[in-house]
């Protein structure tokens, strides 16, 4: 078919800038553009002011901006030459031939890529369709992709409305708004079929026909496909089949994942795209399996088991989800109203059918649970950090009798994160300086982080402090800002402009607010609490973010306890909750903290990824060992931590209270006894040398483990075409722009 969209906004939007600018709609119709500090800049330096209004959009900015201002730069030297060096960069890096996946895998090819399924991705906070973890990793997962060359595309949902905003009222509750999204506006095209209308697909949801719309976000050589619902011929309740990430009821849940997995493989089926393999990222892109079926099936004229084979062979699985509760099930009565006439269409009796995802085959009653239907239809599964590996095996072994728990077919591939969009810009320049000016295409590689001794401690010192100041600034502005719109009082919100000391060990806690991940265990002492942070001669300081789900009414009061203990007279100054968590804020913290505090509940954790943030920009974690943690935690000849700390005993109890006191009391005798002494360990200058001894063995340990390149490596080498040539560090090296 002929994809009219290809080009056209990109078009559009250069037509209104002066010539020295067109390529600048190139650019910001691609969202390789915001993976480094100088790209930003070039859209960023057209209108400060609208690039916080319009939540650092460029399309926006672009549509926005005077064509007087417009003129301005396009007669500027310097502007010119900057945007000229990153179009050729740019275009050097989407044209590149000889990639690393083309000599690694080559079997691996454009002609029948990768399709990648996730409800969300976290690319950037101008395309809101992403929660949290599971989405920041799916936008790392695109990003490595890119680079890496891997022939590979996305698959999600096109949220009207994103995932919630939050702000908290006066008595520090949260409260749950959305806002929409005008996709006409955003680094979004529209896919249009040969007539030059928007390609739809129609798919039967709740037994009506709704028609989908597909639109394309470029990231980097890759392209994400979002699915929309929201079109003015479909029913006003299916229009919000695509409202929101993770809103709604059971029933809006699993029309949701019936859009994703089945609507998706047809949308590509209506692109003319023909996957070699269908990762399915998470449970929710489950039914894609069924779909798979089905055309083959239509295709072969075979019945759904002798096609079975096949569709395993083409599908593979990631599990995040260390939480019985967090996968998803449907009950049969559900699955009754959603799938009666399709599996007519598979050949199968509804005992057959529903029996592909019963954990217990036999019982009536048993739910359809879309981890079930994933692990029986693809051929490969895994978790996402060898303990999780080692979790879901247990989790799972009943699907496998004939096996003993060590030997159940899920393995595990750990996370990482994207350095370039990770890495503060001040610490990629230290990077570039000491470790080359390749180094974000060499980030696997043991031996170049190894040069970060040669980084004299003064000067990483300077700059992580200055990281420190910005974090504090940024978190004052933003808390000053929520106190204004919530309408407090006058000295009050003046106090915002002396919250935080940019002298003080400063840590960073950021994540979803759950029981499980124990937001709170810091105050289970309040008073110990308070002795720590209200220490003057050794202060402590921390700074909060995160968001509860809209139904965890347990979380949100975690969240309010918080908010009154920032308000205590003893430690107001010290304790900040900053709102409405997303990228930029996490970028923020990730990079300005001293020490990264994860505290969840063994082993709760599947993997986690923001400490491995925290780690490229010279920060040092205090966690559980759970999770990455795990394998990132390096103990040294007197049996301390090397390069960070870790909580309480590697020990796993279902008694939750002693946990909780375990950890708390270690958590506690850490800050006093060896994190704040440490921090204050300083040399006639102000220098910590040891503090820094230990950031950068932070860096030099797990920055090589811990990114999605190594990552996007290991999907290659063992799942995406295994048995494929053996990666090496010097491949890489040589064939990444």
């Amino acid at each position: 078919m002929t994809n009219k969209s290809a080009i056209a906004p990109a078009q559009k939007l250069s037509e209104k800038l002066p010539l020295p600018l067109k390529r600048l709609a190139d650019l910001a119709y691609n969202y390789w553009w915001s993976w480094t500090s100088e790209r930003v800049f070039l859209f960023q330096n057209i209108s400060p002011e609208a690039w916080e209004r319009y939540g650092h959009n460029p399309v926006a900015v672009l549509e926005s901006a005077s064509y007087e201002r417009l003129t301005q730069l396009a007669e500027d030297p310097f502007y010119i030459k900057h945007l000229s060096q990153v179009v050729a960069e740019f275009d050097a890096y989407i044209n590149q031939q000889d990639t690393w996946v083309s000599r690694v895998a080559p079997q691996i090819s454009w002609q029948n890529p990768i399709a990648y399924f996730c409800a969300e991705f976290g690319i950037h906070e101008s395309l809101p369709v992403y929660s949290g973890g599971l989405g920041i990793l799916a936008g790392d997962h695109l990003k490595s992709a890119s680079d890496l060359g891997v022939p590979l595309i996305g698959v999600g949902l096109l949220y009207r409305q994103g995932y919630f905003r939050q702000r908290l009222n006066r008595s520090g509750w949260q409260e749950d708004y959305y806002i929409d999204n005008v996709f006409q506006q955003m680094p979004l095209e529209l896919m249009l079929n040969e007539r030059g209308e928007a390609l739809t697909i129609e798919l039967q949801v709740r037994q009506r026909m709704v028609k989908i719309q597909v639109w394309r976000a470029q990231v980097g050589r890759v392209s994400l496909y979002l699915l929309d619902t929201d079109r003015e011929d479909n029913d006003p309740i299916d229009r919000w089949l695509t409202g929101h990430l993770y809103g709604g009821n059971q029933d809006t849940r699993i029309a949701q994942e019936v859009v994703l997995g089945i609507g998706g493989v047809k949308a590509l089926t209506a692109l003319g795209i023909q996957p070699s393999i269908h990762h399915l990222n998470e449970g929710h892109a489950a039914f894609c399996t069924l779909e798979i079926a089905w055309q083959e099936m239509e295709r072969t004229g075979k019945p759904f088991y002798d096609v079975e084979a096949s569709v395993r062979n083409r599908c593979v699985f990631t599990t995040h989800t260390p939480v019985p509760a967090g996968h998803d099930v449907f009950s049969p009565d559900l699955m009754d109203s959603h799938f009666a006439q399709y599996w007519t269409q598979l050949r199968l009796s509804r005992e057959q059918f529903l029996a592909l995802g019963a954990k217990r085959l036999g019982d009536p009653w048993e739910p359809f649970g879309m981890t079930v239907l994933a692990l029986r239809m693809c051929r490969a599964a895994n978790g996402v950090s060898e303990l999780h590996g080692r979790v879901s095996r247990q989790m799972w072994t009943a699907l496998y009798p004939d096996r003993p728990e060590d030997r159940v077919p899920i393995g595990h591939i750990t996370n990482g994160v994207h350095a370039p969009t990770w890495t503060a810009p001040l610490m990629a320049d230290l990077y570039t300086q000491y470790l080359g000016a390749d180094w974000q295409t060499r980030a696997i590689d043991p031996a170049m982080w190894a040069d970060v001794d040669r980084i004299p401690d003064a000067e990483l010192w300077q700059r992580h402090q200055v990281l420190k100041e910005r974090l504090i600034a940024f978190t004052r502005y933003r808390i000053k800002k929520a106190r204004t719109d919530r309408g407090e009082v006058g000295d009050r919100i003046h106090a915002a402009d002396l919250l935080l000391d940019p002298n003080a060990l400063t840590i960073g806690f950021a994540r979803r607010f759950s029981q499980y991940k124990r937001g709170n265990l810091l105050l289970r002492d309040a008073e110990r609490a308070l002795k720590i942070f209200g220490n003057a001669q050794r202060p402590v300081q921390i700074v909060f973010a995160g968001k509860a789900h809209p139904a965890d009414e347990e979380g949100k009061r975690i969240i309010q306890k918080l908010m009154e203990w920032c308000q205590h007279s003893a430690i107001q100054h010290r304790v900040a909750f900053i709102e409405d968590y997303d990228i930029y804020v996490a970028q923020k913290l990730v990079q300005g903290v001293d020490v990264w505090l994860n505290n969840p509940r063994r082993p709760l954790e599947a993997s986690g990824t923001s400490g491995q943030k925290v780690c490229f920009n010279g920060g040092i974690n205090c966690s559980v060992l759970d999770g990455w943690w795990c394998e990132g935690y390096q103990v040294g000849m007197d049996g301390k931590g090397i390069n960070g700390w870790a909580i309480g005993e590697d020990a796993h109890t279902s008694n939750q209270e002693l946990q909780d006191r375990i950890d708390s009391e270690s958590l506690y005798k850490l800050l006093e006894e060896e994190i704040a002494p440490l921090y204050y360990d300083r040399d006639n200058n102000g220098i910590p040398h040891r503090w820094i001894q230990m950031m950068k063995a932070s860096i030099k340990t797990n920055a090589p483990l811990f990114n999605t390149d190594r990552m996007i490596a290991d999907y290659v080498t063992r799942i995406y075409a295994p048995g494929c040539s053996t990666i090496s560090t010097p491949s890489l090296a040589q064939v990444i722009v």
